[in-house]
């Protein structure tokens, strides 16, 4: 017998037909004499359509109204899985996050999980009930409902696996598994049996979407082994009961990994912007002087090149931002341009970051150049490069995405089965 926690996204949970299906896999478990807690997101479109009554409502509203507002659709699904599991004739019971609890800090519609208390639902497992969980939701300080931010639900679940020390957290969604990239843009991308922590990190933060990033943070932090599944294989087809090899992508510590191949995938996120400013006088605390004002502004910075001239008076700060804070970014900058002291400021928009992913990458040398040279014969220009010890990302005009990576997926033979 295992203690599981499963969560599912909120196109596993559309409709009731598919809130049915979930409930399969949940019986399936429990059939098998596991313990399970199960996390839910609300029901595909229905916190954008949460969120939209509030902004009708009024444009600036209470933060901690719209926490009441917003956690309203994690709260009916969970009560729909509940009802169905009964139906099935499970010992199922919803919980909303205040009553488990799981404790938040103040930051309504961003908050933090600060403590999961889980004892209650430890002992009702005793009792062979079923915990049917709202996600992306807390109790904050002023013992009002505080909502994670989005994808927070991923984060719900990760951590409510950490507080019951379960021995496994399955993240259901509409894929059946990381892949080695995004199988839209390259259809010899292949499903990975297993990636580490550090790389799945940096895969969701660098643009793969099939998990949020601090629910992967979290799962490094307190080991949790997790596995990315798909909702949407028949819950009883041969496998899916699987405990020790179930179909889909276990996320695990680097020890577990046996074969580690030198890139383990091709990362991308479009709508990047670049800003450069133009002679910037070279002093010391221009650096602090530019990203401050930013920082305070709530902008992130990611790659930053540097060109000094050749008197070393005056130099060029180039960097780029998220698209969709590049006027709020430039807004700062023209604020701030008397302690900036630069002469000119030009920003473009349609860049993508493709990154090199791989824990193999610490061991090997030559990675990059593999990579520079590849995009070159492609006719791909490189506008800036960042490194660390896993990962590469380069900076390229936006057309040039899908050629680039298709290129440096087959480059690094990831569509070799």
């Amino acid at each position: 017998m295992a203690r599981l926690v499963l969560k599912f996204g909120g196109t596993s949970v559309a409709d009731i037909d598919r809130i049915r299906n979930v409930a399969r896999h949940v019986k399936r478990e429990v059939d098998a004499g596991h313990q399970v807690a199960v996390v839910v997101s609300a029901m595909s479109g229905k916190t954008n359509e949460l969120v939209g009554w509030c902004t009708q409502a009024s444009p600036l509203h209470d933060a901690r109204e719209y926490d009441a507002v917003v956690a309203s659709g994690e709260q009916v699904t969970a009560g729909l899985l509940a009802i169905t599991l009964q139906n099935m004739g499970v010992n199922a019971r919803s919980w909303q996050g205040w009553q488990v609890p799981i404790r938040t800090d103040g930051a309504h519609g961003a908050a933090r999980i600060q403590e999961i208390d889980g004892s209650e639902i430890v002992r009702r497992f005793g009792d062979g009930q079923v915990a049917v969980i709202a996600g992306f939701q807390g109790v904050a300080p002023d013992n009002r409902v505080a909502t994670l931010g989005r994808g927070g639900s991923d984060t719900s679940a990760v951590a409510v696996a950490a507080a019951l020390k379960a021995d496994r957290c399955d993240i259901y969604t509409d894929v059946d598994g990381v892949y080695t990239t995004d199988p839209r843009i390259e259809p010899k991308a292949r499903r990975m049996a297993r990636v580490s922590f550090e790389e799945m990190l940096e895969m969701a933060s660098l643009g793969a979407k099939v998990l949020q990033v601090r629910s992967v943070e979290l799962a490094m932090v307190h080991k949790v082994r997790t596995f990315v599944r798909s909702s949407f294989e028949d819950p009883d087809a041969p496998g899916m009961g699987d405990f020790l090899n179930p179909p889909g992508t276990l996320i695990c510590d680097e020890d577990e990994i046996v074969e580690q191949q030198v890139v383990t995938g091709i990362a991308y996120a479009k709508d990047e912007a670049q800003i450069s400013l133009r002679r910037v006088e070279d002093r010391p605390g221009v650096a602090a002087a530019i990203f401050g004002p930013l920082a305070d502004a709530g902008v992130n910075v990611d790659m930053i090149v540097q060109n000094v001239s050749e008197d070393g008076t005056r130099t060029d700060m180039t960097f780029t931002v998220p698209a969709g804070d590049l006027a709020k970014a430039t807004q700062a900058i023209e604020d701030a341009k008397a302690e900036m002291r630069f002469d000119v400021v030009q920003s473009e928009r349609g860049l993508t970051k493709v990154s090199v992913i791989g824990i193999g990458m610490r061991s090997h040398t030559g990675v990059a150049a593999t990579a520079f040279k590849a995009l070159a014969g492609r006719g791909i220009n490189i506008r800036a490069i960042t490194t660390s010890e896993i990962k590469i990302s380069i900076l390229i005009d936006g057309e040039y995405t899908e050629l680039a990576v298709r290129t440096l997926h087959s480059v690094y033979g990831l569509d070799k089965a």
